[in-house]
């Protein structure tokens, strides 16, 4: 088929070039696990205190022992076979290829692919065909087979592939006669090796959804908690202070119309605070923490500003541009601003002018809420113990979405907060 064409060269690419140039040059294995237990077969060697010492430590030095051991035995053989056939070379040339053969073993913890590039240059430079039956080192074709096995566990598929590639070529070019046996025996490291690679890695990922189901798990356990104290203690309260605003005008007999609406305001107040205060509480307590209630944005303005105006302030009103279809995070964000103004109008100069201006152009959002100093007979109400974070959450709500926050008293002896949202995007735009 022809939407398949172009990604054979790729492909063809990703295999020939990419993996061969990563295993022979740029490759990286994985580093060293910080922690690695006993394998489950050799924890009974915790009883002969060999157990007891770190596993990385007592791998290398069991592979650096059997790498002298390996050195020994194959100086000893290649002595004793060139003897055989009166070939007298030099001991520091037998030793030498004897060390180029099996050094790899001491690398290939901490070097996987170092360890097979020197192994796979050792044996295609070094040829004993003519003091051996095999053109190979016997010690050299055991520390080749580890070192691939270690390629395969600790190296990506693609460097893995490229190491294949190149051994199983390096065979071939050698000698053709002993290759097919050559090619077994480095198909078996390589396939047991990336066996073992994707099991590790199941295995991680197993681990790893496990640890974020129970991050997870604390998470919503904690907001459950929050949930739960915020219904006891808040919503409790707000409760009760609805219940006696609302029966306060039945304990006197003459209360005041004025009185009676001041009161009725602060039980409309309550119960739009519990009101929300529960929705909240839903949020909490549900899993994902998804805002299900339709969030208020400045569609209901004049509601807040009738609230405003119910709590004894003198709101003016300015408002200019489009402000319908506004992207659902800037109404949110504009009416949660404006809330909070007014609510610090309210606390700090009761009785006072307002003004509150909104404005759209050119993508510009504009809001301000100036107020007065308190008006006359009215004292402001001190904050509460642990408060002052109201204009910390507006500045962050207006930096949330790229906009900016002032808020500065006024020469008059009020105060000013003035807000600059972008409107990025309109709703069928």
């Amino acid at each position: 088929m022809a939407s398949e064409k172009p990604d054979r060269p790729s492909l063809l690419r990703y295999v020939l070039w990419d993996g061969i140039l990563a295993a022979a040059v740029t490759g990286r294995a994985d580093p060293v696990p910080l922690v690695r237990p006993w394998p489950l077969l050799l924890r009974w060697t915790r009883y002969l205190g060999i157990g007891r010492l770190p596993y990385g430590l007592v791998t290398n030095l069991f592979g650096l022992g059997l790498t002298v051991a390996l050195i020994a035995g194959t100086v000893s053989l290649l002595n004793t076979e060139t003897a055989r056939r009166g070939i007298h070379p030099s001991g520091s040339t037998v030793l030498m290829i004897a060390v180029a053969v099996t050094a790899p073993l001491a690398l290939r913890d901490r070097h996987p692919l170092g360890a097979w590039r020197v192994s796979f240059v050792a044996m295609a430079l070094v040829d004993v065909g003519g003091w051996l039956t095999v053109p190979y080192v016997p010690a050299g074709v055991f520390a080749a087979i580890v070192s691939l096995y270690t390629v395969a566990v600790r190296c990506s598929r693609e460097i893995t592939m490229g190491v294949g590639i190149l051994s199983f070529a390096g065979v071939w070019i050698k000698d053709s006669e002993s290759a097919p046996g050559a090619s077994v025996l480095l198909l078996l490291p390589l396939a047991v090796g990336f066996a073992v690679r994707v099991r590790q890695t199941a295995r991680r990922e197993l681990a790893e959804q496990e640890r974020r189901h129970l991050d997870a798990e604390a998470v919503l356990t904690e907001r459950q908690r929050i949930a739960r104290e915020l219904h006891d203690v808040v919503a409790h309260h707000m409760s009760m202070i609805a219940i006696q605003a609302e029966a306060a005008p039945y304990k006197v007999e003459s209360v005041p119309e004025e009185t009676r609406r001041d009161l009725a305001e602060i039980r409309a107040t309550a119960l739009d605070a519990l009101t929300e205060m529960r929705r909240i509480l839903g949020v909490l307590r549900s899993e994902d923490g998804a805002e299900t209630a339709p969030q208020p944005s400045l569609e209901r303005l004049d509601e807040l500003i009738q609230n405003a105006r119910g709590a004894g302030l003198h709101v003016e009103t300015r408002l200019d541009g489009d402000l319908a279809g506004l992207p659902p995070g800037v109404g949110l964000t504009a009416f949660r601003i404006l809330q909070e103004a007014l609510s610090n109008a309210m606390r700090h100069a009761p009785g006072s002018r307002v003004e509150v201006g909104v404005s759209e152009e050119d993508g510009i959002l504009w809001l301000g809420v100036v107020n007065g100093p308190p008006g006359a007979g009215h004292q402001p109400v001190p904050s509460p113990p642990g408060g002052g974070h109201g204009l910390v959450g507006m500045r962050e709500r207006a930096v949330m979405l790229g906009g900016e926050l002032t808020a500065r008293p006024t020469s008059e002896g009020g105060f000013a907060v003035t807000a600059t949202l972008p409107v990025k995007a309109r709703d069928g735009a």
